[in-house]
């Protein structure tokens, strides 16, 4: 059977929300905690991070990760902690092109992605970034666009 949880990178503890999830199955708790722990200390801590859980009937376990949402680095990359209540009336913050290009990447080279061209997968995350108030400023240079927005981050961890 497999799981899908969000759970901080970093400090994951013991508790209601991965005991309800994990205590059904019959794995240990504490031993997930502790190699999810480990697996992610070298990413931001508290970063929301999706694991795929696949419980075995040996009661052993695997999990995978998977990158942080896209609203999690908008949000980040605008410096807010919501988005708006009214998109298109309201604004919530400001983002640049730029970040857009840095999403894109480290979305595509971790979740499969890879075939979907990079200028897809920026106006994907475009369209989250309206869709939670967020205006679009352009901050690419002409040498940036020739590179389609080869950039070094520090969200490189993920890749």
């Amino acid at each position: 059977r497999t799981v899908r949880l969000r759970v901080p990178a970093g400090s994951a503890k013991p508790g209601p929300s991965i005991g309800q999830a994990l205590g059904p199955l019959g794995i240990n708790m504490i031993e997930f905690c502790k190699s999810f722990n480990a697996q992610t200390q070298h990413i931001i801590p508290e970063t929301p991070t999706p694991v795929v859980l696949s419980a075995y009937s040996n009661r052993t376990f695997s999990f995978e990760l998977k990158t942080p949402p896209t609203t999690w680095f908008l949000k980040r990359c605008a410096g807010i902690e919501k988005g708006s209540k009214m998109p298109g009336f309201e604004e919530a913050g400001v983002v640049g092109t730029k970040a857009l290009y840095e999403i894109a990447k480290i979305k595509t080279n971790k979740d499969l992605v890879f075939k979907i061209p990079l200028r897809s997968t920026v106006r994907s995350i475009a369209a989250t970034a309206m869709s939670m108030g967020l205006t679009i400023r352009d901050d690419m240079e002409v040498e940036d666009r020739e590179n389609e927005g080869a950039y070094v981050s520090e969200y490189e961890d993920f890749e």
